[in-house]
């Protein structure tokens, strides 16, 4: 009680100095809050802060930190000039959760500008974009580090799956507690299907330990399986353990899919959560190809990098191999057992994603029905899913008019819901404020995209009606909402002129209208778009018919 009362009267006393004393604010990205929550949490031990110049420096170049330790991912705050500019000598930050909370404090030590490019070449052995982690460092990261050491206010507050974010200390407590000593680790950032539950027993065997499946819940490889929907399916995989042989925990962890870097990285941080061994997989933390088709790592370059420095990590490091479905005899077996010539059977990632997008059975050799039916929940077949269809071209070009016609047709056919958001509504409801400069059109178009994206992830159909003259918005859309079909209207300008109902083009001849798209503001027609109209030869009903026979040919119906 004593000391719950010091770490009250503690951080009242800090929170007021923070007041008094000259201290800027520092709203931290996921990736930042994460990676101060294993800090604070002393999941990252040794770190007590983020890394000054010579520690990243040490780990850059050497996998060590200044004074020799082994650590092999530089962990540092990002920071804008904007930062930078207010800094004197003896500042603080103070780091805040996007809601305002005060997570901790940081006495700044260092604050330099690093060569993000070297960065990349020795932490992930590569500059190209197509890896995750180069992609994130260089064009996402602000352009310099601060580093110093943090002082915690509050860990960062959790409201999904409380019973599992154990700390370091209450996870190895509650093991020491049910007198459990040996303790064999999983890391995972996807569902977990029969091949893994077979791996991670085989890995309890041999290493005469209880199992700590310990998946990621912070930042992993875009395109990844929510957590939620990962943790869902963990809870129902765990009865097929023996009973008392296995124990569920996540992890706030920001992966940088860095490969063998990261592997070490792995076992240091499952150490200090109190395991004694740690699984390697194939290609543990890979993150694909690059742009030449080429995987970044090797399938067990990882384990090799691992081994090398096993009698210094500190934790037993079990090394397996890629666990295929052998259907003569209905098991699993490591590729390295098997025979010459052996038939197996397995489904990649890709190809499950394709069987639950087309609503295909999946089989019961691969994965167990209770996490198949996770995984339909958050990830329905096409035809049950979301989309945006976003129709583009000039004014009077026709778009409104067969999105109008389009909207009645498929609440005929099907029953998602259907939005329309069409300029004229959207200037004068959601960007009133806006004018007609190219920034402005530009935010107009990318707030469509965002509602559009609502909608869509929602389960409903939102269909966009905009000129939309600037093919990097509508590529900026496509990317954010992803079930993202452009309809290219290309009635040419002559006719539009001719339907010019409101006067319009007119007045753009007349100069009375600037910048108007086609006149005085070029229109930049989609390069690759889903479908093209020219409603100059093409009925509406005609093209109701093309885009019905494209949502048919793309499952969405």
């Amino acid at each position: 009680m004593k000391n719950i009362c010091r770490n009250i009267l503690f951080i009242g006393f800090l929170l007021v100095w923070l007041q008094v004393f000259s201290n800027i604010p520092v709203t931290l990205s996921v990736r930042q809050l994460c990676d101060l929550e294993l800090i604070l949490n002393e999941g990252f031990a040794p770190l007590k802060g983020f890394m000054n110049k010579s520690d990243y420096n040490g780990v850059i170049e050497h996998m060590r930190l200044a004074d020799g330790t082994l650590w092999p991912m530089p962990i540092t705050l990002d920071v804008g000039e904007e930062v930078v500019s207010q800094l004197k000598e003896d500042d603080v930050l103070s780091l805040k959760s996007v809601e305002g909370d005060v997570i901790a404090i940081m006495a700044v030590e260092e604050v330099w500008q690093p060569d993000k490019n070297n960065e990349a070449l020795k932490v992930y052995g590569t500059q190209d974009i197509l890896h995750s982690g180069v992609e994130y460092l260089l064009h996402k990261t602000k352009p310099f580090y601060v580093g110093g050491s943090v002082i915690k206010v509050a860990l960062p507050q959790h409201y999904d799956f409380a019973e599992l974010r154990k700390t370091p200390t209450v996870l190895k407590q509650e093991l020491a507690a049910r007198g459990i000593k040996r303790v064999v680790a999983f890391q995972t950032r996807n569902p977990m299907h029969r091949a893994h539950v077979e791996l991670t027993t085989r890995a309890a065997k041999q290493a005469d330990a209880h199992l700590l499946v310990h998946p990621v819940v912070g930042l992993t490889k875009p395109g990844d399986v929510d957590h939620f929907t990962r943790v869902r399916c963990y809870k129902k995989l765990m009865k097929h353990y023996p009973e008392r042989t296995a124990t569920l925990a996540v992890l706030p962890l920001a992966m940088r899919m860095a490969g063998p870097r990261e592997a070490l990285w792995h076992a240091i941080i499952r150490k200090n959560y109190g395991a004694t061994h740690f699984i390697v997989g194939r290609d543990h933390a890979g993150p694909g190809k690059d742009s030449k088709g080429v995987p970044f790592y090797g399938p067990y370059d990882s384990q090799a990098v691992v081994a090398r420095y096993a009698q210094e990590l500190g934790i037993e490091v079990l090394p397996f191999s890629e666990m295929v479905y052998v259907p003569q005899g209905d098991v699993y077996r490591s590729v390295d057992e098997l025979a010459p010539g052996s038939k197996t059977m397995s489904i990649s990632g890709t190809e499950l994603r394709d069987l639950l997008r087309d609503g295909k059975e999946i089989p019961a050799w691969f994965t167990y029905p209770e996490v198949v039916e996770e995984l339909r929940v958050s990830y329905p077949p096409r035809d049950k899913q979301g989309f945006t269809i976003f129709f583009t071209g000039l004014s009077g070009a026709g778009k409104t008019t067969i999105t109008n016609a389009l909207a009645l047709k498929l609440m005929e056919m099907q029953d998602r819901r259907i939005s329309i958001l069409d300029g004229d509504e959207v200037r004068k409801h959601l960007s009133s404020e806006l004018g007609f400069s190219k920034e402005h059109r530009s935010l107009n178009i990318r707030r469509v995209g965002f509602v559009a994206n609502e909608i869509t992830k929602n389960g409903g159909i939102a269909l966009c009606a905009f000129v939309s003259p600037y093919n990097a918005d509508r590529d900026y859309d496509r990317k954010l909402i992803g079930n993202f079909i452009e309809v290219h209207v290309s009635t040419p300008l002559e006719v539009c002129e001719q339907r010019d109902i409101k006067g319009l083009y007119k007045k753009a001849r007349e100069g009375k209208i600037p910048m108007f798209t086609g006149i005085s503001d070029p229109y930049e027609a989609p390069i690759n778009p889903e479908i093209t109209i020219d409603t100059a030869t093409t009925s509406v009903q005609e093209a109701i018919n093309v885009i019905i026979q494209h949502l048919k040919k793309e499952n969405y119906m």
